[in-house]
């Protein structure tokens, strides 16, 4: 098993046992935490944040383009939701206006790369099962599908 499986292994597993309403895996102001996750389309319910997919867990807030604004990713774990892969996500920024924006809502688990997009916002590599993930590149308005890559080389996707 290489390391990016055991990592989305453990990082899957980790969001499958969160229990808590804000999950700790990363520090952020509560009033941010509230903001990112209705941005994100959680509802606050019977004391918790929630959705069909799960539990939200907040796994990065801070600002990957340097551009002086956070972003956020949270994720979700549900293999109802998420089949084999079990695990959403959802990444967001700040914008000039203190709102929370989605940038990106899908299935997988991110990795953000080296590599950049406009604005300098990393590109995403969206694992799962598999070795050859697709990686997204933002434009300046979304994050759209750029290359295939597995542990940092290009791959290609044969068609079935």
């Amino acid at each position: 098993m290489n390391i990016r499986s055991l990592l989305t292994c453990v990082f899957t597993l980790s969001s499958l046992l969160s229990t808590a309403g804000f999950a700790e895996t990363v520090r952020a102001p509560l009033a941010e935490k509230r903001a990112i996750f209705k941005a994100a389309g959680f509802q606050f319910h019977h004391n918790k944040w929630q959705s069909e997919c799960g539990e939200p867990t907040l796994e990065l807030y801070q600002d990957i383009n340097h551009d002086r604004s956070p972003e956020a990713i949270v994720s979700s774990a549900d293999t109802g939701c998420y089949g084999l892969t079990g695990m959403g996500f959802v990444l967001l920024s700040k914008t000039a206006q203190g709102v929370w924006r989605v940038r990106y809502d899908g299935t997988g688990v991110p990795e953000l790369l080296k590599s950049t997009g406009k604005n300098r916002m990393p590109d995403v590599s969206v694992g799962g099962p598999g070795f050859c993930f697709p990686v997204l590149r933002w434009d300046g308005s979304n994050y759209r599908f750029h290359r295939y890559e597995y542990e940092g080389k290009a791959c290609q996707i044969s068609p079935p």
